[in-house]
């Protein structure tokens, strides 16, 4: 696939899932234990796209995390202040050379049949715009009756027009790919989440954790846990219903956090 690289899109702030994303960017926000970011990684790594030459992660909010956590596996590119989705694939232009790229956001939570975006691949003609969808009718702003699913396929001839300027990809590339007859929507049949409010974040970890418990080797638990997950080096005395520990994070013996989100020892978030 050398004439195909991926990008992931990790340069977003992540307003909604505040106050979690006070302290990391939402692309390293853990799901499953594992941050969001290294999930996207692994996704098109087994496509083929492995290393700098072949994938780039975009950064801005909180940007050295996210160029410190992505060092030697993707071609970092910082931006001073967010581009949106078409902006950020706009800066990477000179790395793309020629390429069509897989695009893919790094808080997309895929998971079941499918969930790697080979789908996209298979076939394609290099000419199209193709988009991960999964159906949505009623949806206003969908594409053939589906809404965006998180990955998105893209042909030079179109990235070699984007600009670093902030935009989204949505008005540079795929409403005007669907316009010229250009689009093609590949339905995505398994889970997806975009994680973006604490109610989808929590939803994408308990899904990750198959609806039982997904404990860390080294987390401390003594207390009762039921549809959990728990982070590496937390500790859990009290009780957890429905609900995510962060590494590191502590829940004491007289607290049951119910639908919840902890960070810490002192941050809980609702969802």
């Amino acid at each position: 696939m050398s004439d195909l690289c991926a990008v992931i899109l990790a340069a977003g702030e992540g307003q909604r899932l505040r106050p979690l994303t006070a302290r990391v960017p939402k692309a390293l926000c853990p799901v499953g234990n594992v941050p969001l970011l290294d999930h996207a990684l692994a996704r098109v790594a087994r496509l083929g796209f492995a290393d700098p030459a072949t994938v780039a992660v975009n950064a801005s909010y909180l940007g050295d995390q996210v160029v410190a956590h992505a060092a030697g596996r993707a071609h970092v590119s910082p931006e001073d202040h967010p581009l949106g989705t078409s902006g950020g694939v706009g800066r990477l232009r000179t790395w793309i050379d020629g390429r069509g790229v897989l695009v893919g956001n790094a808080d997309a939570y895929l998971a079941g049949s499918g969930a790697d975006p080979v789908a996209l691949l298979d076939g394609w003609d290099g000419e199209t715009v193709r988009l991960f969808g999964q159906p949505a009718p009623a949806e206003p702003y969908a594409f053939a009756g589906h809404r965006f699913a998180g990955f998105s396929l893209l042909p030079w001839r179109y990235v070699r027009d984007l600009t670093p300027e902030p935009a989204e990809l949505v008005r540079t590339v795929w409403r005007p790919a669907e316009a010229e007859g250009a689009l093609e929507v590949v339905t995505f049949t398994g889970t997806y989440l975009d994680t973006g409010t604490p109610r989808d974040y929590l939803a994408a970890n308990l899904h990750a954790a198959g609806g039982g418990d997904l404990i860390a080797p080294d987390a401390v638990v003594t207390g009762r846990v039921d549809r959990a997950v728990v982070g590496a080096g937390a500790v859990v005395e009290g009780a957890l219903t429905g609900a995510v520990v962060w590494p590191g994070g502590r829940v004491g013996r007289d607290e049951h956090l119910v639908d919840a989100i902890r960070v810490g020892a002192d941050l809980t978030v609702s969802a």
